[in-house]
């Protein structure tokens, strides 16, 4: 995976910790939770604010 696949960037993320309400998540966190995902494998630094927001947004419509 890379930051653009938002949404299975989400599903993973809600598959992986489905306690979590993505309303309250700080960026810091989701930025390392993504890094940490089996499959990911893109560079930190093509990581910025409006994708962690974009997958934020993926990730609350998932379990919604």
């Amino acid at each position: 995976m890379k930051w653009t696949d938002t949404l299975d960037i989400a599903i993973a993320l809600a598959e992986k910790h489905p306690d979590i309400d993505p309303k309250t998540i700080r960026f810091t966190d989701l930025f390392n939770w993504v890094r940490d995902l089996d499959g990911f494998n893109d560079d930190a630094k093509h990581c910025g604010e409006k994708i962690l927001e974009a997958i934020q947004m993926a990730w609350i419509d998932e379990v919604s």
